[in-house]
């Protein structure tokens, strides 16, 4: 049984069905959570002889970092072997007033976007929720000081992994302490979940990798969105921020020559007319061996312009990482960078 991912309501059943007192869960939840702890030995107020019950029964599974890649901007890059050998990449991101960290949800992924050098890899398997919140508490002991933002905008679709993505939402929120709000969960825009996840009435960021305001486009550059047109991927993040009154996030991939015309901010701002969001610019990333290029300043400007004069709240990401291939879209599980550990 693995207790790393268990919920405090898991861990209190475990500890009655071995003849323990409730209170017991707690006091693993705290130890798993929020000590970080990688062994039974360390959980020091638990009886000995309790300790040496789950040591033979249970397992506390902790991902081993076989690469770290620091970017001249202070960005590190870990990757990380899981316990059965695969590998997937996660990004500690320090700024002076938080720290974030950007974590991955599957090995590989489905969703097969041309630009993302994690599509270009395809797809393995789905981490669990213990395998999500591990990267956090990991990078969170590496950096010594408290995480307070978590993105799932690391290596695949996390709405392809509903039910664990969530879970470790949750344990993020009630074991390790970090707000609802600070969580923001990254999506090609796969509708039936984001519907789903409208229910949950939960205060996370929901944000939508757009790329294109035209389907055609849209289809082209991510192929998985054939099956969600933008007519009825609107209409769900409009029903999102109607019902958990959160504004949506758009992020939009600036690719030169490909959608950073002004005819395309005009189509951007149409169709986000109505929604309760904002737009984040990206200026793409260049991924080797991908056939795209980086925008033009001039182009980033005046698409900007275009969305702002219609009304729509604009920003532009401060992209950090890309030295050692930990910007957005550049994960690919393989490691890169200087190679220190």
């Amino acid at each position: 049984m693995e207790l790393l991912g268990a919920t405090r309501e898991e861990l209190t059943k475990l500890c009655a069905d071995l003849s323990q007192p409730a209170y017991r869960g707690g006091q693993l939840a705290r130890w798993i959570y929020a000590r970080g702890a990688s062994s039974f030995e360390e959980m020091t107020d638990l009886p000995a002889a309790f300790r040496a019950e789950l040591a033979g029964m249970a397992e506390l599974t902790r991902s081993r970092v076989l690469q770290v890649s620091r970017s001249p901007d202070g960005t590190d890059k870990f990757l990380w072997q899981l316990g059965d050998g695969n590998t997937i990449e996660s990004v500690l991101l320090p700024y002076s007033d938080r720290l974030t960290v950007c974590v991955s949800s599957q090995v590989g992924c489905p969703a097969g976007c041309l630009f993302c050098a994690t599509g270009a890899q395809g797809f393995v398997r789905n981490l669990t929720a213990g395998e999500i919140v591990d990267q956090l508490l990991a990078l969170q002991g590496r950096a010594g000081r408290r995480v307070t933002n978590v993105v799932y905008m690391g290596m695949g679709e996390p709405l392809f992994n509903y039910q664990a993505v969530l879970k470790s939402a949750r344990l993020l929120n009630h074991e390790v302490g970090i707000a609802m709000r600070h969580l923001t969960i990254s999506t090609v825009g796969i509708v039936p979940k984001i519907r789903s996840l409208a229910k949950e009435q939960l205060q996370l960021t929901l944000a939508i990798s757009l790329h294109a305001a035209d389907d055609e486009l849209r289809a082209r550059l991510m192929p998985v969105t054939r099956k969600y047109p933008l007519a009825a991927l609107m209409s769900a993040c409009r029903e999102y921020a109607e019902e958990t009154r959160r504004r949506v996030t758009f992020e939009y991939m600036l690719l030169g020559g490909v959608n950073d015309d002004p005819d395309s901010a005009r189509r951007l701002a149409a169709r986000l007319r109505g929604i309760l969001c904002n737009v984040n610019l990206i200026p793409y990333n260049e991924v080797l061996g991908l056939d795209f290029r980086a925008p033009e300043k001039r182009a980033i400007q005046a698409f900007r312009k275009i969305l702002e004069e219609a009304g729509t709240e604009t920003t532009q990401r401060l992209e950090r990482g890309h030295a050692v291939a930990a910007a957005c879209g550049q994960l690919r599980g393989s490691g890169g960078g200087d190679g220190r550990v």
